[in-house]
């Protein structure tokens, strides 16, 4: 069993929209900038708050969740990026102790101590009071500092360090600063390449965390390499060979886990990358993968491009495999309706559009959340898992391949088949099985 070892810290919070993200994008800069290495995990199945943390730390980011990923996993890939890093941060979900795997239980599975980020806009002493909960609540997590976000002034910023109890140590502190913040839209944060200051952003937010506060870097943390059921060894590592898979890739299509994309070229694959938004031909290819992302928002471009809609349509009535994913699905469906404003289109549209018909589904945008939460489905050679997070409603034709479960055990929407095509609301997380991957990418028509 392989040993290194990193300083390392899970940045977590009392709650969500405290500013875990702007903290983490801000140290991993901040540090960026300095010559270091920083290497950045995402706690939970996010994909929108990683693109923010790769460009801030110039390094791929990836998910860490004990069910979807398997403990396991998540010490290897923590400890392969030991080996290379000057510092590992990890963001934390939701609230420090919510969820089935939560920041703390992050924390405390790998010694890993925490920076707790507290909203102090509308409070003073009481700082102290939820630092203290936070360090105190379990004793097999260690509390290593404080950073109070959203502070009026320096002279705050001191009540706030004075009420701290010993020995808790005042990290720093962010200001109520507008530049600083993300700008969010229904599924979370606006995709970094939307942003053309997004350089300029995350290089104030180091300037102003270097300036008003101190984070040293934490003692280093031992990781170790452990035996992972799912690591591709063997003869899986030819399983994919000859196999070119196209990947949509673009401002409507971009929510895709690094880990699948290198789980897939571990087992052989030749990935090519393509825009429904903007290519006209699709690229050769023996697979598809269409992950998802925001189709709602683009649907008159999605729509315009006829000429690779009508690949498209052809790649799947040739028998070829195609994988689909919550947006990516949408788009193979006969008709979307958004019941949103198409930010990049600047109009309201409330009516069905044509999509690439070949899925005889219909699929509609709501303005309430429709589902959320990791599951898994069980395919011929074993299950495979993933997460659900979506806005929108589909009645479906197509025939059902299986019946995903939530981790609670609770029926979810179905995963749909026609051909070789998979189509379903899941992100599936590709490492969690890879023989049910190389079997959807290489199926065969009956």
């Amino acid at each position: 069993m392989s040993s290194y070892s990193c300083p390392a810290l899970v940045v977590a919070a009392p709650a969500s929209g405290t500013g875990k993200t702007t903290v983490v994008a801000a140290l991993a800069r901040y540090f960026t900038l300095q010559g270091k290495k920083v290497r950045v995990f995402k706690t939970g199945p996010d994909f929108i708050d990683p693109q923010f943390l790769a460009l801030a730390s110039k390094a791929p980011v990836y998910q860490l969740d004990f069910w979807m990923c398997g403990e396991a996993h998540c010490r290897n890939i923590l400890a392969q990026a030991s080996q290379e890093a000057d510092l590992i941060l990890i963001e934390g979900v939701m609230g420090m102790f919510d969820g089935q795997c939560s920041s703390a239980d992050i924390a405390a599975a790998f010694g890993i101590p925490i920076l707790a980020v507290i909203d102090a806009g509308a409070m003073a002493q009481t700082f102290g009071a939820i630092a203290h909960g936070l360090a105190s609540y379990r004793q097999d997590v260690d509390v290593f500092g404080v950073i109070a976000n959203r502070v009026g002034s320096e002279r705050h910023a001191e009540m706030l360090q004075e009420s701290l109890r010993s020995p808790l140590t005042f990290c720093g502190w962010l200001p109520k600063d507008m530049d600083l913040a993300l700008p969010e839209r229904h599924l979370g944060l606006v995709q970094a390449s939307e942003l053309e200051d997004i350089e300029a952003r995350l290089d104030h937010a180091a300037n102003v965390i270097a300036a008003s506060s101190d984070v040293p870097l934490p003692k280093p943390i031992q990781f170790e390499l452990h035996d992972d059921p799912n690591t591709v060894t063997g003869a899986q590592k030819t399983a994919l060979s000859g196999v070119t898979i196209a990947v949509a890739k673009d401002n409507a299509f971009l929510f895709l886990y690094q880990a699948n994309l290198e789980l897939l070229e571990a087992l052989g694959a030749d990935l090519v990358y393509f825009s429904p938004l903007t290519d006209a031909d699709l690229p050769r290819c023996d697979a598809l993968y269409l992950p998802g992302g925001y189709p709602e928002l683009h649907l008159d471009a999605l729509h315009a491009n006829q000429v690779l809609i009508a690949q498209i349509q052809q790649h799947v009535q040739q028998g070829k495999p195609c994988v689909a994913e919550c947006g990516g699905m949408l788009y193979l469906n006969k008709t979307l309706t958004a019941a949103v404003a198409s930010e990049a289109e600047s109009s309201c549209l409330s009516f069905p559009v044509s999509m690439c018909g070949v899925l005889n589904a219909h699929s509609t945008m709501q303005s309430k959340l429709a589902a959320l939460g990791i599951v898994e489905a069980a395919f011929a050679l074993g299950t495979l898992r993933g997460h659900t997070f979506h806005y929108s409603m589909t009645t479906s034709e197509e025939e059902v391949l299986t019946q995903p479960v939530s981790q609670y055990g609770r029926k979810t929407d179905p995963v749909w088949t026609k051909g070789a095509t998979t189509a379903s609301y899941i992100h599936w997380y590709f490492p969690s099985n890879p023989d049910v991957v190389v079997w959807l990418f290489t199926r065969k028509v009956a």
